[in-house]
C-alpha cells in the first residue's frame, strides 16, 4: 500500500473498488454478502484497474442501523482471507471499530478507512501499532440522523480545519504522517450545496500535506440534482471524478470501476 501513496503523491491516479458485504449498502446492498459472489466482485474489480479493494461490512448511509463488532467480523475477515488466497491487491477494511481493524489487518488487510476518523477508543492505538495507511474521513453526526438538517457557515473550511485538527491529532499519537489519508465526506452529513461546494473546493484540500480520497461514487447528491435512480449515475459518478482530478484529486473510491478508469486515463493523457 505504501507504494500506491507515493504513486498518488507523485499525481498518479488511483483507483480504489467498493465491495460492501453488507444486506443494507445503498447501491449494491446484498449482491456480495454471500462470499462467492465476493470474491469474484473483488477480482473483477481489480481486473478492471481497482489498486485497492475496499471492504466494508456496516452500512453508513443515512438511516443504517449500526451493527455489533461480532457481525461486522463475521462480514469481512472471512472475504479478507479468501481474497487473500488469490490476490495480492490492496485492501482496505471500512470500519470504525478497533477490534475489527486489528482483525481485518492480521487477516491481510493493509489499510484503515474510517468514516469516524479514529475517534473510537482504541482506534488510533491500534493504526498506531500497526503503521499502516489510515485514512480520515468528515462527518457531522451519525449515520442514522446526519442528513436531517446538517449545517455549516463554511462548510469547505470547517471540513478543512476538522481535517488538519485530525491530521495533527493522529501524528501526535505517532502515526506516521505519511501514512495519512483525508476524505472531505461527500453525502456525510451535507446538503447538495455543500456537497457541491466541496467538489468545486476539492483543491483545497489537496494543498494539504496528505492524500485525498474521494467517496461520491453514486451518491444520494446526484439522485437529487439530477432525479436518477442509484443504478442510473454512472455518468455523474464518473463525471465528478473527472472533475476532483482536474482540481488535483488523485485517490478515488468508486462502484463503476472500469468506467472510472477509462475517464482518468483520458485525463492524464490530456495532461
Amino acid at each position: 500500500m505504501q507504494h500506491l501513496l507515493k504513486k498518488i503523491r507523485s499525481g498518479q491516479w488511483v483507483v480504489m473498488g467498493i465491495l460492501n458485504v453488507t444486506p443494507d449498502s445503498f447501491s449494491d446492498g446484498g449482491r456480495f454478502n454471500q462470499l462467492d459472489n465476493a470474491l469474484k466482485q473483488a477480482l473483477k474489480m481489480q481486473q478492471e484497474g481497482a489498486e485497492v479493494i475496499d471492504i466494508g461490512g456496516e452500512s453508513t448511509r443515512p438511516g443504517a442501523v449500526p451493527v455489533s463488532p461480532d457481525e461486522e467480523l463475521e462480514r469481512v475477515v472471512p472475504i479478507i482471507e479468501k481474497i487473500r488466497e488469490y490476490s495480492n491487491v490492496a485492501i482496505s477494511i471500512d470500519t470504525s471499530k478497533p477490534e475489527v481493524m486489528q482483525a481485518a489487518i492480521e487477516a491481510g488487510a493493509n489499510m484503515v478507512n474510517d468514516v469516524n476518523a479514529l475517534h473510537a477508543d482504541g482506534a488510533i492505538d491500534v493504526c498506531a501499532k500497526y503503521q499502516l495507511p489510515v485514512c480520515l474521513m468528515h462527518k457531522q453526526g451519525a449515520p442514522q440522523s446526519m442528513q436531517n438538517n446538517p449545517q455549516y457557515v463554511d462548510v469547505v473550511d470547517e471540513v478543512k480545519r476538522y481535517l488538519v485538527s485530525r491530521i495533527e491529532y493522529c501524528i501526535a499519537a505517532d502515526i506516521k504522517a505519511e501514512n495519512i489519508i483525508i476524505d472531505p465526506g461527500f453525502g456525510f452529513g451535507k446538503t447538495l450545496e455543500n456537497n457541491l461546494c466541496l467538489l468545486k473546493e476539492i483543491g483545497q484540500f489537496c494543498t494539504l500535506d496528505a492524500p485525498v480520497l474521494v467517496g461520491i461514487s453514486r451518491k444520494s447528491m446526484f439522485g437529487l440534482l439530477l432525479d436518477r435512480a442509484v443504478n442510473e449515475r454512472l455518468v455523474a459518478s464518473t463525471s465528478a471524478a473527472v472533475i476532483a482530478y482536474q482540481k488535483g484529486a488523485r485517490f478515488f473510491r468508486v462502484h463503476d470501476v472500469a468506467e472510472t478508469c477509462d475517464a482518468l486515463k483520458l485525463c492524464e493523457a490530456v495532461v
